[in-house]
This record gives C-alpha cells, sequence and structure tokens, in this order.
C-alpha cells in the first residue's frame, strides 16, 4: 500500500501540473478580487483557449513522435483566410466551407509530413519555412485587408451556445445535466479500468485515493458547468473539445497506432525494427496536426468574424508551450492528451489572469517563457535523476 507521498511522486507527471493549475487559479482569483471565476470570465476563457486546445491535441502526438511544427499558426491563419474567401467573396456554403478547409489542412499537414517522414528533413526546418510560406499566402490571400463578415452558421462554432430544451429563466438545466451525466460516465469509466488492472494483476492505487480522486473531478466539473450554466450555458466550442479531448485520449491510450506513436518516439530505430512503418506513422501525424491547425484556423475566424493578415502570430508559442507545460518530454516518448489540455489552460488562465491585473504584453510573454523553461528543466532533472 503506497503513501500518499509515494503516489505523488510515482505520478508526479499526471498530477503535478493539475495542482499547478490549480494553484495558479486561487492565486489569480483572490489577486482579481473574485473576477477570475465569474461565469462571464470562465465562459471567455475557454472561448479564448479553445484554438489553443486543439492544436495542442495534435501537437502533442509530434512532440511524442520526436518532433516539433513551428508553423501551426500560420496555418490556421492560412485555412482561416481561404474560409473566408470561399463564403464572403466566393459565397460557398459555410458546411461546404468547412470541409473544404479541413482538407487543405490536410493537405498542408501532408506537404510538410511528406519532407519530414521520406525526405527526412528535420521538422524544424520544414515546418519554419511552412511558417513563413504560409504566412506569406494569408497575406497574399487577403490582400493585407480583413474579410467578413461571416454567416450566422459559421459564427456560431466559436460564439454559439447549446439550446435550454427547459427554457429556465436565469439558469440553464440542460448544461446541468450534461455535467451529471458527464460525471458519471468519468466515474464509470475509471473505475472499470480499476476493476481490469485489478483482474490482470496490476497495481492499483489505494480505494482512498480512488475515491478522493473522483470526488475532486467530479466537483470541478460539477463546478464549472454550474458556472456556465449561471451565465448562458456550455459553448458549441466546448462540445467540439470534448470530443476531441475524448477521441484523442482514447486513440493515444487504448489504440495500437497511439501505442506506436510513443514506441517511435521513445526509440524510433527500434520500433522500425520491430516492424511499425515510422515513416507513414509520422506522416500521418503531421497529417492529423494540419487538419487540426485547419480547424483551430476556423474557431479563431469565426470568433472574430473575419479572418486578418495577423491571425495566428505566435499561436505555435502558446501550443508547444501548452504540451511542455503540461508534462511532454522534450525528447519524445512521453506525454498525454490531459496533460496537454492541462498545460492549455494554465497558459489560457496566466494570460486571462494577467490581463485583469494589468500587467503589460511585455511582462506576460516573460513570465511564460519562465514558466516553459522550468517545466522543460523539471523533465529533464527527473530523467537525470532516474
Amino acid at each position: 500500500m503506497k503513501t500518499l507521498a509515494a503516489l505523488f511522486k510515482s505520478n508526479i507527471r499526471e498530477y503535478g501540473m493539475l495542482l499547478a493549475l490549480v494553484i495558479i487559479m486561487i492565486f489569480f482569483q483572490f489577486a482579481t478580487q473574485g473576477i477570475l471565476m465569474k461565469p462571464v470570465n470562465i465562459t471567455n476563457l475557454v472561448l479564448q483557449n479553445s484554438y489553443i486546445i486543439v492544436m495542442a491535441l495534435g501537437m502533442l502526438l509530434i512532440i511524442v513522435s520526436g518532433w516539433i511544427d513551428l508553423s501551426v499558426g500560420s496555418v490556421a491563419a492560412f485555412v482561416g483566410a481561404i474560409a473566408a474567401v470561399l463564403m464572403v467573396k466566393l459565397d460557398i456554403h459555410w458546411s461546404v466551407t468547412m470541409l473544404i478547409s479541413l482538407m487543405i489542412g490536410a493537405l498542408v499537414g501532408a506537404w510538410q509530413g511528406y519532407w519530414v517522414a521520406y525526405i527526412k528533413i528535420p521538422a524544424f526546418i520544414v515546418t519554419l519555412a511552412g511558417m513563413l510560406i504560409f504566412r506569406g499566402l494569408t497575406l497574399l490571400i487577403l490582400q493585407g485587408e480583413a474579410v467578413g463578415p461571416f454567416p450566422i452558421p459559421f459564427q456560431r462554432l466559436s460564439t454559439g451556445f447549446i439550446p435550454d430544451f427547459f427554457n429556465f429563466e436565469g439558469f440553464h438545466i440542460t448544461t446541468m445535466i450534461i455535467g451529471v451525466l458527464l460525471v458519471t460516465l468519468l466515474v464509470v469509466m475509471d473505475y472499470r479500468a480499476r476493476k481490469n488492472q485489478l483482474h490482470y494483476g496490476f497495481e492499483v492505487t489505494p480505494m482512498y485515493f480512488f475515491i478522493a480522486k473522483n470526488v475532486l473531478i467530479s466537483g470541478a466539473v460539477l463546478g464549472l458547468c454550474y458556472l456556465m450554466a449561471s451565465y448562458k450555458g456550455l459553448p458549441n466550442v466546448l462540445i467540439v473539445l470534448a470530443v476531441l479531448i475524448a477521441i484523442f485520449s482514447f486513440i493515444t491510450s487504448q489504440t495500437v497506432i497511439g501505442r506506436r506513436i510513443y514506441a517511435m518516439g521513445g526509440n524510433e530505430k527500434a520500433a522500425r525494427l520491430s516492424g511499425v512503418n515510422t515513416p507513414r506513422l509520422l506522416f500521418l501525424t503531421f497529417v492529423n496536426m494540419g487538419v487540426l491547425a485547419a480547424l483551430a484556423g476556423m474557431i479563431v475566424a469565426a470568433r472574430l468574424n473575419s479572418a486578418t493578415p495577423k491571425a495566428g502570430q505566435n499561436f505555435e508559442l502558446d501550443v508547444i508551450a501548452a504540451c511542455f507545460i503540461g508534462g511532454a518530454s522534450a525528447s519524445g516518448g512521453i506525454g498525454t492528451i490531459i496533460g496537454a489540455v492541462v498545460g492549455a489552460f494554465v497558459i489560457g488562465v496566466m494570460n486571462n489572469g494577467m490581463s485583469i491585473l494589468g500587467i503589460g504584453i511585455d511582462w506576460q510573454q516573460a513570465i511564460k517563457g519562465f514558466v516553459l523553461l522550468m517545466a522543460v528543466f523539471f523533465d529533464v532533472y527527473n530523467k537525470n535523476k532516474s
């Protein structure tokens, strides 16, 4: 039976940054005199960071593979510009536009993945070139001007909220029902996972820790749903995020392709000798990144109700920082989807809290850079220690 300290030490990657997020939120809650946790601010926090989370899901797989993608911000801007031109200037239906945009994102990912996986050019160079290429193409497409506005259904991708089927004034009951169902699902899945581990003789955490963890997670989810229900309910984009997080969590933890990505990042040569088609796998991770960058580009455009030449600038910094802060290893092979999401929220809460406090963008960038450096130092220190 492990002690609480031993449990935390053996799962420091999983719980360390989650604890840090809680501490950061408590700090800014007091520093902003309660503004941080107001329902309208929590909703804005989710909307402002949705595209970072979307791209962090793809970036994590690339980092786990042992590489990096510097072009995601430019790709998001490029696809957002194409979507704007298709809808506004060519009058193509928004649903067709979204499908075309996702396909273009896949082609962009395939283009970059081909150079990295098959021509063996380092991803740093390929995606640095991609950052310049697609930023230039964005400026060319938009001719230096913002293009908009967009159809209302397209705007709802980033600014809409799920309807309340109970029409209760002042409180979104549907949101709370979804919260209760989600909590029930999470507890049942965690219990089944624990039961399977016991069945196959694996070591599991003590029951008191299992109960405490689920109580805290359930409380956090229900608390978040309550805050949002007090405002306008769950944003549409949060539903999209929940679906993507569930899909990528399943892929990375329960599928063969997920295990192969981790194996490739841990030791590419050993994975290849074991029969893994590493070039094709790496190629597919870049295709996936391109699709998610395209989706993020449309979310940004829908939120701004226009495509702008400067959209997506520095997005890659926040996306990469979210993955490393969330526990991904700089040398590949280590990282989780939930960790990347937590890392994205750490970045988001810091941005939001510092903005409320009136801290300048110069200090914000410096502080985020220091946090990123400490996160990577923490990873290297633990690796050397072990």
